[in-house]
């Protein structure tokens, strides 16, 4: 059996434990359980989460796991780096499959020197943190999870749902996979270089007309989506449209249709499944140098090299 562990100790999130229950979904699915999972702790016994819900863990030991995953605090100020919790991640570092740390548990492995000279991620809000404490580390902010060799990191803690499904992926292949997700009503899955942030999320209009109106642009990003056209579904004029338009979300409509066409286009490329022209049509560019001006603007790169990105992190 594959031996699982998560690593856990006072003050942990609630939400970090979520990568575990990827694990016994997968078991669920097989006649015969492939992951044998644990929770470890310095000391073993109960350990109390931040909400003061306690988790049953064993104590450390020599026992060899095959993937170890320490889990987030709700702060990386807030996780007890001790000498023990540090010397398990190096040891893991060198002989399990896969060591991996969901959101601020990157701190953790950057404090062990694990992430020295690798790719790492972590939430977006604490990214800018784990990169000044930890210079070595290459921190992409702007990522779901990372895989850098034997090191698995991920963003914010629904991430290391993710991050579990890209490793169930790896191990037991592409149909537990997505039968695990849809047990778990989750997105099967997404990829790793997507961004954490959502378009539709950082526009956060306030009426309910603007957030119909942003809507039906998402699901027809397709189409040419004129002034008038988004208007009428809002029932307003064009420049009464336009004017609460900016007022509710801090951009032109035209604005906000480009970054909603670039994060649909982003997650095409990454897939892999068309081509460049295919993307730029079925998003709304019309042509990929429009689009190709498009993720300049957002990413700073082109639209090619967002797609070899993803095919070797894949």
């Amino acid at each position: 059996m594959h031996k699982v562990a998560l690593v856990v100790y006072p003050g942990i999130s609630v939400m970090s434990v979520a990568p575990i229950a990827v694990f016994e979904a997968a078991n669920g699915e097989l006649e015969k359980p492939f992951y044998d999972i644990h929770a470890l702790s310095e000391s073993g016994g109960p350990v109390p989460s931040s909400l003061g819900m306690t988790l049953g863990t064993e104590k450390f030991s020599g026992a060899h796991f095959d993937t170890l995953m320490f889990a987030a605090a709700t702060a990386p100020g807030e996780t007890p780096l001790t000498p023990a919790v540090l010397e398990l991640v190096r040891q893991a570092a060198n002989t399990s499959i896969r060591v991996a740390a969901p959101c601020t548990g990157a701190f953790v492995l950057a404090a062990a020197g694990v992430l020295d000279g690798r790719r790492a991620t972590t939430h977006w809000f604490f990214a800018r943190e784990l990169q000044k404490r930890f210079p070595q580390v290459k921190v992409e902010e702007d990522r779901i999870f990372v895989v850098d060799g034997t090191v698995w990191t991920s963003a914010g803690m629904s991430a290391g749902i993710d991050l579990a499904l890209a490793m169930v992926e790896v191990d037991l292949g592409i149909e537990v996979a997505r039968s695990v997700a849809k047990k778990l009503v989750v997105y099967h899955r997404r990829a790793g270089g997507q961004s954490q942030f959502s378009a539709l999320l950082e526009l956060e209009p306030k009426s309910d007309r603007i957030q119909a109106t942003l809507a039906y642009a998402r699901g027809h990003l397709g189409t040419r989506l004129s002034i008038e056209e988004l208007a009428d579904i809002a029932h307003l004029s064009p420049r009464q449209f336009s004017r609460a338009f900016r007022a509710e979300t801090g951009q032109s409509p035209a604005k906000a249709i480009e970054n909603l066409r670039v994060e649909a286009a982003r997650l095409m490329i990454e897939e892999g499944q068309f081509s460049i022209d295919v993307v730029a049509r079925e998003t709304g560019f019309g042509d990929r140098e429009r689009m190709r001006r498009a993720f300049l603007r957002a990413f700073g790169q082109p639209p090619q090299v967002i797609r070899r990105s993803a095919r070797v992190e894949a």
